[in-house]
């Protein structure tokens, strides 16, 4: 039986949208949208919220969820990266549960619109043998075809060269869309996610894949939300 352990990261200094993380999305707290979504698919004893910030930590228990400890303040920071915060996670995990998780989920709150299927859909392409199964989108930034970079001289120059003339011809290239990423304990204890070499895409839609980053994501998003009753 397999043995998760589900992080969702909740930092209560977001500057992008000050407060988004327990920001009302259509008469809901943003994070509550991916609380649900993990409980549509985990136990509530494998569900870690990471927060360094009791307004979030209330938030967070009314969805029946416990937070037994805040993060600590040194892991709170811009500076503060997610395989940090996912090995302090881990280290607490193990502390409190006394397993070993064989896989870890992890769930970012600025995607509301991934679900409990996304997850159980991600998590059929995990294996032991890989580093990640993460979500993408098909990219709409081509760099075969739209997106350029400087050359010394100051000229635009594609960033992939191509000597396709179609678009449709191009290959296919994916963006990460921050909704999920399945990771082996084993790698992310050896080395820096960047650093993966065993990656499988889980691919989703450019609905489903928003990610609210700005003022802009979180009208869009509110948007959505009220169109499809989210």
């Amino acid at each position: 039986m397999l043995k998760p352990l589900i992080v969702i990261p909740a930092r209560g200094g977001s500057k992008g949208v000050p407060g988004k993380n327990i920001k009302l999305l259509n008469g809901k707290p943003l994070i509550h949208y991916t609380i649900e979504a993990a409980q549509g698919v985990f136990e509530n004893q494998y569900i870690y919220v990471s927060t360094d910030s009791i307004a979030i930590k209330q938030v967070v228990e009314e969805t029946g969820l416990k937070i037994p400890f805040l993060r600590p303040e040194y892991l709170a920071t811009d500076t503060a990266n997610s395989r940090d915060v996912l090995l302090h996670a881990l280290e607490q995990f193990e502390l409190v549960n006394h397993i070993e998780p064989d896989v870890i989920i992890l769930l970012q709150p600025t995607s509301p619109f991934r679900n409990q299927k996304h997850i159980k859909e991600a998590l059929k392409l995990y294996s032991n043998d890989i580093d990640m199964v993460v979500s993408v989108k098909e990219t709409s930034a081509n760099p075969y075809y739209v997106l350029f970079e400087e050359d010394d001289n100051k000229f635009l120059k594609k960033s992939k060269d191509s000597n396709v003339l179609r678009r449709q011809d191009l290959p296919k290239v994916w963006e990460l869309n921050g909704a999920i990423y399945i990771i082996n304990p084993k790698s992310i204890k050896d080395k820096l996610i960047g650093e993966f070499k065993k990656v499988v895409k889980y691919q989703m839609d450019d609905v489903t894949s928003i990610d609210i980053d700005t003022p802009l994501d979180w009208e869009f998003a509110e948007f959505i939300a009220r169109k499809n009753s989210f």
